[in-house]
């Protein structure tokens, strides 16, 4: 898809003091509510008001959509944000539209709706305004605790319409996440928002996502993330291994490279296609819903958490400190 398909011309590109590095290119968006192909997904529609990331994470699937804008997967994708800066103002339109249906809306399947960018221009606030007055359902997969600050309006819109969220935790290990996800919010932070939105009743799962074979994959590995999403109240913990589509396999190979020179065989063993083999996935899946019924499984949506009742402890952060990213 040509880049004029997607955005009116880009009204400002700039260079900010506390972005040092990273460009904002703000763009006016034709249309914010995006169709999804195929019936693989939970959801047919979803919404994006950013395209890169500065989380620069080096799996990320969504690499290869920065070159349909003539940029590259690499650090483009990491440091050239592109901003739909009226999508709150579109995304109303389309909701009001005779022909939209209300269907549910998900948030956070492309690049992260709460990633840096949003502390300055605030677009999911909008947004999640005009989807609570449309009553429109919707979810929200995120790896940034900023979205704590947006946790009133989230508590607003589950008391008129279907709110779901969930965190992105692949790995509690302070090296691995210190190497492959370079610009994310500590996990354990993400792990005490799971707990925060869970305690204000708004339904957060964990998404194991990716588990990187030889990396996070070991079973103290895995069991340390189930065992923190179970304690914060999480609804769901489900694991997802690593894939390497075209575009990402190319970022990805030269950082493995660099970091994890032992596993470069291996990779290129399990990954011939985008995907490891179905075995493989099947067997992770296996291993992380048997440490979830060991620790007693997770709790149903509208059950508060096991520590609901006991309130913030001494010493736990509060939400507004949480969003410090």
């Amino acid at each position: 898809m040509a880049p004029e398909q997607l955005f009116e011309i880009a009204r400002r590109r700039f260079d900010t003091p506390e972005f040092r590095g990273i460009e904002f290119i703000e763009a006016e968006c034709k249309t914010i509510i995006n169709p999804v192909p195929g019936n693989y997904l939970p959801f047919k529609y979803s919404v994006n008001p950013y395209r890169g990331c500065t989380h620069s994470c080096t799996y990320c699937f969504a690499r290869p959509t920065h070159t349909f804008l003539d940029m590259s997967a690499g650090r483009d994708f990491e440091t050239k944000i592109v901003v739909k800066v009226n999508a709150p103002d579109v995304l109303r339109r389309q909701l009001a539209a005779k022909r939209w249906k209300g269907d549910g809306i998900a948030m956070g399947t492309n690049t992260d709706p709460y990633q840096r960018a949003e502390g300055r221009y605030r677009l999911m606030t909008g947004i999640i305004r005009a989807l609570t007055d449309y009553r429109n359902p919707f979810s929200i997969l995120t790896k940034g605790t900023l979205i704590l600050r947006d946790v009133e309006l989230l508590v607003e819109a589950a008391r008129v319409t279907d709110v779901s969220t969930a965190f992105s935790i692949g790995t509690l290990d302070e090296d691995a996440w210190k190497r492959s996800e370079p610009g994310t919010p500590h996990p354990r932070k993400r792990i005490d928002a799971v707990r925060a939105l869970s305690e204000a009743g708004i339904p957060c799962g964990v998404l194991m996502a990716p588990i990187l074979p030889g990396i996070t994959d070991d079973p103290r590995q895995l069991r340390e993330v189930v065992a923190a999403a179970i304690d914060a109240g999480a609804t769901h913990v489900s694991p997802i291994l690593l894939h390497l589509r075209p575009g990402v396999r190319e970022e990805f190979l030269p950082w493995l490279e660099d970091n994890y020179p032992e596993l470069v065989g291996r990779y290129e063993e399990l990954y011939r296609r985008p995907y490891a083999p179905k075995g493989e996935q099947e067997a992770l899946g296996r291993r992380v819903s048997s440490i979830v019924g060991e620790l007693g499984g997770v709790r149903s949506t509208g059950e508060p958490p096991a520590r609901f009742s006991r309130g913030r402890r001494r010493g736990d952060p509060t939400p507004q400190q949480l969003t410090l990213v």
